[in-house]
């Protein structure tokens, strides 16, 4: 019965961890969106003139250390 009990929990914890992982890239990949759609705001600001270079090199800078840090793979999604 102890046997049991010890592979069920570690079936348990297994799945926690896959389920942890698996929130934990839905939340990066909702970030890398949020990045992305602020580039894209600050890029069509600056280009109408309402705003300025230094706010599209930022959110582009986010990005990119985002990207550097978590991957691209929400730009395929």
């Amino acid at each position: 019965m102890a046997g049991f009990l010890d592979r069920a929990k570690e079936q348990a914890q297994r799945g926690l961890a896959q389920g942890k992982q698996k929130v934990d890239e839905v939340q990066q990949q909702r970030a890398g969106n949020d990045l992305l759609k602020k580039l894209g705001a600050a890029y069509y600001a600056e280009r109408r003139g309402s705003g300025a270079p230094q706010a599209t090199q930022d959110a582009l800078s986010a990005l990119e250390a985002h990207i550097a840090a978590h991957g691209d793979g929400f730009l395929r999604g």
